[in-house]
């Protein structure tokens, strides 16, 4: 694992790389944790020694763990990324959801990119951890900005990773390249940019019959009022990974 991170990371030329804001990463944690009622928070540790939150909650029996991953800006416990780590934990999955790389409350997406390097990092990382915990099968449910950054991880195709769960893609990238099954989730009512590529991402998984693409009626980029809808789409899809 740490060989193919290693490699991942000198694939990145040193002036592109940039790590996140660790002072607002420390005041997300610091408001959050204490509310914590459902799960555990730990601290998973970087090459550079920083250590990130992470909210483990562990599901009796489960055959599967998965990492939960953000998007732009905010924290692993917020709105709907508290409901997934929470509800798939409830459905027999058990779930890390882990503090992504984070910027000024002013920066755009188009500043996140470099950032990326240090979230591939944390996804292994996280992997990792669940590994250590028994699973064979680790899957990834990401959202928005999470799941551009879990692209980036992705198209190395990492050991250890049996199934990715992208929701709310919104760029231009495709699964082309992505050996595990994948669901590609989003609501008929989302950015422009998740729905213009929407065709694109479709063709991309001819050839990996084991994943499909879901769209959910009236549902926006972040499932509002649609929770359930999001989080039976992620399960069924999580069900079905051999």
């Amino acid at each position: 694992m740490r060989a193919w991170l290693i490699y991942l990371l000198l694939m990145v030329s040193v002036p592109a790389l940039a790590t996140s804001d660790y002072a607002r990463e420390k005041k997300w944690a610091d408001e959050i944790t204490p509310g914590i009622v459902v799960g555990d928070p730990i601290y998973l540790e970087q090459a550079n020694q920083h250590k990130f939150l992470g909210i483990y909650t562990e599901a009796a029996g489960a055959k599967m763990g998965v990492v939960v991953v953000h998007g732009l800006g905010i924290h692993p416990d917020w709105g709907m990324i508290g409901t997934l780590r929470q509800q798939l934990a409830d459905q027999g999955y058990t779930t890390l959801s882990i503090q992504m790389p984070i910027l000024a409350v002013d920066a755009k997406g188009e500043g996140y990119p470099p950032t990326f390097p240090e979230a591939a990092e944390r996804l292994q990382l996280a992997v990792d951890y669940l590994q250590k915990k028994g699973f064979n099968k680790v899957a990834i449910v990401s959202h928005s900005m999470g799941s551009r950054m879990s692209h980036f991880y992705m198209a190395k195709n990492p050991p250890g990773v049996s199934a990715w769960a992208a929701l709310g893609l919104a760029s231009a990238d495709t699964y082309k390249g992505i050996k595990v099954p994948i669901l590609d989730l989003y609501g008929a009512k989302d950015l422009p940019l998740v729905l213009s590529g929407a065709k694109k991402r479709l063709a991309s998984l001819k050839g990996n019959p084991a994943s499909k693409q879901v769209v959910i009626a009236d549902a926006d980029h972040f499932f509002a009022n649609h929770e359930d809808a999001m989080v039976k789409a992620v399960k069924d899809f999580l069900d079905s990974v051999k």
